[in-house]
């Protein structure tokens, strides 16, 4: 991967919460998994659903994002300081089950998530992630993956 490898960091548990730090960015690349590693979430419905309860569940705004069928990587960066972000992610994960309804349709218990720092490229890891559809074989351009958007336009300021 371009600008440090693995986005989990060769860590085996993910980092819990985000410190936000005022004089510097405060975006965050996520990725959250279903349970077991479920292939239910890149067909159109879930991909509304998201689009929806992303946007209502604004105290994080999601940014760039693709949906893979067992996981999800995006962009966030805080609209409300004070609110955790673990806790953002397990309100519209929960609000997100709410709407389908399917109880075998889970998610993994914590999210990865890492801070970008000054100096790191959202742009370069924003055309990684996008490449993941292309390298799972699911199509031959990562611009033909349905499954993939931005919910708030936002800048930002590292590139």
């Amino acid at each position: 991967m371009p600008d440090g490898g693995n986005y989990s960091a060769g860590r085996k548990k993910p980092a819990r919460g985000v410190q936000i730090h005022l004089e510097q960015p405060n975006w965050v690349w996520t990725s959250v998994c279903t349970a077991n590693r479920s292939a239910w979430l890149a067909h159109e419905m879930m991909h509304r659903m998201l689009q929806e309860t992303w946007a209502k569940a604004n105290h994080w705004l999601v940014a760039d994002y693709i949906i893979m069928p067992d996981h999800t990587h995006f962009f966030a960066a805080p609209y409300e300081i004070e609110y955790d972000f673990d806790q953002w992610v397990s309100y519209w994960t929960g609000q997100l089950s709410r709407l389908h309804r399917n109880p075998d349709w889970r998610w993994q218990s914590h999210p990865f998530h890492r801070r970008l720092r000054h100096g790191e490229s959202y742009t370069a890891k924003w055309n990684y992630l996008r490449e993941n559809p292309v390298r799972k074989g699911l199509v031959k351009s990562s611009d033909e993956w349905p499954f993939q958007g931005r919910i708030f336009d936002i800048i930002w300021q590292g590139d």
